[in-house]
């Protein structure tokens, strides 16, 4: 070995070390969820089993990024069957859900907040899917971690406190539900505070109650604990509280339009992936009712330049990769919706012929444009939001927000959207109430089981709390456009195209790579550039997570109000200043972030007959463990 070599195999630092295994791996965006997805493989349950405790673990202990009242899309591989499948956890919209419903109450957008936005819950069936299909273990084995953190307490973590500050003059005056359950005396909880949420323990109680009242078989329990949730008590306690009046983003108070039988009709459900071969592996995705063959879009868009011989944080790979972003995300503003109600072509849109075609786009320079393609000849249409002076949408030519459409708390302190954490007041003293965002797990197995899933919705701060339930509703609607024709236009019934994106990658059929990250419109950006410091950098899972990140917020946002930001590019400061230089050179407009701000990604893999795993050290709460 010369001394090249050897330096090679010196390790570079990183904020933790990649773990490395024989007997089972679980990393994800809570140290409390990683550790009960442990403790399942410990008692000798599988990925599956362990994934679906960890995810109701998550449920509690991150409420102000996930609940039981949001949605799930999973990606796994079962070894025994040798199988790759996708559960739709991604809940409807209600049957009363159409266009017209809301142009008759004067809107434009479907609201980010309160009832109106309300898709089905569909995170409780997907968990239950995965465990009857692919687990081996009964409900109060998964669920039971799940209950005690919601009887007993938890920690609560920083941002919690936070998010729960920045609404709670909206709890207090509109929503006295949730102020009962995240006001205890009528105060914010303090950081670091134990924290329970008895309500919810009882619901989840009452459920497993149900279910083992059906006999000790374990697939009648988990039907039996199904149709409690999906055409029982929780259904009932939905649909009842449904008919309320609440206060919502608009300044207006609305009724929901979700019903009991919205929820009785619907069923989470098992699809293929989405599939795409890149460097030697086959990288597997949802349906085009999420985001993520906008992942797929993107490598086939870089296939055409050689990474490997750039420098992973150069300007030219910056841009290449940005670039590249914004054409595929414009072909999912375009063409990306429910396959159940619109033909997505996404065979053309994944071509080498289309993809060749769209790579002259790119210049040397940044373009402003949004600019959506032509797969096989069609014709791209665009909604409403993201037409006229591109980027302008409710935003001043700054990007202020000062004739933004938005209902306003008190003076409490603003939450940075990468990070979570406040940064001071508005501009005009009066903060928005904000939006959630999301967790993220994957487990492997010494059985060759693999899972990644991307839990979200039902956010503490987006819907008042069902008080006979302690969980509040979804707001996933809002993803939807009110322009008619189009293939995410809203209509009863159909899948919102959501943000939501795990990534599993196969290497001769067995999976090899695991992971995903919270983000919104970022999860695909940021665990591209992940895939791309591994693939093509060599870096191991821990050195690609922690690897200086960055963003395009160019395209329109999924979020209420749609806002967009042509030319934005936000990078970490540990890209350094001569390369954000060179960027803004190009034409950039580059917003420098915090050194450790952007990405939150996890991963676990296998290879070479050894189990890994990563977690994000940003924000000081996601973690890996294994052994």
């Amino acid at each position: 070995m010369d001394g090249a070599d050897l330096m090679a195999q010196i390790p570079q630092f990183t904020t933790r070390p990649e773990l490395a295994g024989t007997f089972g791996m679980a990393a994800s965006t809570h140290w409390l969820a990683s550790a009960a997805a442990m403790a399942v493989l410990e008692r000798g349950g599988n990925a599956f089993d362990a994934a679906v405790a960890a995810g109701f673990v998550l449920q509690v202990v991150e409420p102000h990024l996930n609940g039981p009242g949001g949605e799930v899309p999973v990606i796994g591989h079962d070894a025994r069957r040798g199988e790759t499948f996708v559960v739709c956890g991604q809940g409807t919209a209600p049957a009363a859900a159409t266009v017209e419903a809301y142009t008759r109450l004067g809107l434009d957008l479907v609201p980010g907040s309160g009832l109106l936005a309300a898709c089905v819950p569909g995170a409780f069936g997907a968990w239950l899917l995965l465990l009857r299909e692919y687990g081996t273990l009964h409900l109060r084995d998964v669920l039971g971690y799940a209950i005690g953190y919601a009887e007993s307490g938890y920690p609560l973590v920083p941002v919690i406190s936070w998010s729960i500050a920045s609404v709670a003059d909206i709890f207090r005056e509109h929503w006295h539900s949730s102020a009962e359950v995240y006001l205890p005396d009528g105060r914010i909880p303090a950081p670091g505070s134990r924290f329970a949420n008895p309500a919810l323990a009882a619901t989840y109680k009452r459920v497993l109650a149900l279910a083992e009242a059906a006999g000790g078989d374990r697939d009648a329990q988990l039907e039996a604990a199904r149709r409690a949730w999906y055409d029982g008590f929780v259904a009932e306690e939905i649909g009842k509280f449904a008919t309320t009046e609440v206060m919502d983003v608009t300044g207006e108070r609305h009724r929901g339009l979700l019903t009991g039988h919205d929820l009785a009709t619907w069923h989470a459900r098992l699809e293929p992936p989405v599939g795409y071969d890149y460097a030697g592996l086959q990288i597997c995705k949802t349906g085009p009712w999420g985001q993520g063959p906008v992942f797929l879009q993107q490598l086939a868009l870089l296939k055409g330049y050689d990474l490997s011989a750039m420098e992973p944080v150069s300007a030219e790979f910056v841009h290449v990769v940005t670039e590249s972003a914004k054409l595929a995300f414009a072909d999912r503003e375009a063409w990306y919706g429910d396959p159940a109600f619109t033909d997505v072509p996404l065979t053309d849109l994944l071509s080498a012929t289309y993809n060749d075609e769209r790579r002259t786009l790119i210049t040397d320079t940044a373009s402003a444009e949004l600019r959506p393609g032509r797969p096989g000849g069609r014709e791209a249409r665009l909604p409403e939001f993201a037409t006229g002076p591109f980027g302008m949408n409710g935003f001043d030519s700054d990007g202020s927000d000062s004739d933004r459409r938005d209902w306003r708390g008190s003076g409490d302190p603003l939450l940075d959207p990468a990070t979570g954490e406040p940064v001071g007041r508005s501009p005009h003293a009066q903060p928005q109430a904000r939006r959630g965002d999301t967790c993220h797990l994957d487990v492997a197995d010494r059985w060759g089981n693999v899972v990644t899933a991307t839990p979200s919705g039902g956010w503490l701060q987006s819907s008042p709390v069902i008080p006979a339930l302690g969980f509040c509703l979804g707001t996933r609607a809002q993803m939807f456009t009110l322009t008619p024709g189009l293939p995410a236009t809203l209509a009863p019934g159909k899948r919102p195209r959501t943000t939501l994106t795990p990534t599993l990658a196969l290497r001769d059929g067995e999976p090899y790579l695991a992971f995903g990250t919270p983000g919104g419109d970022q999860q695909d950006q940021w665990t591209l550039h992940f895939f791309l410091n591994h693939v093509h950098f060599g870096m191991n899972l821990q050195q690609a997570i922690d690897f200086p990140a960055f963003h395009s917020a160019h395209l329109p946002s999924s979020f209420y109000p749609r806002e967009s930001h042509p030319l934005r590019l936000d990078a970490e400061e540990r890209v350094g200043s001569a390369v954000l230089d060179e960027l803004r050179g190009r034409g950039h407009d580059v917003q420098v972030q915090p050194p450790w701000s952007l990405g939150r990604i996890s991963a676990v893999a296998r290879r070479g007959g050894m189990l890994y795993a990563a977690a994000n050290p940003r924000g000081m709460q996601g973690y890996a463990v294994g052994r």
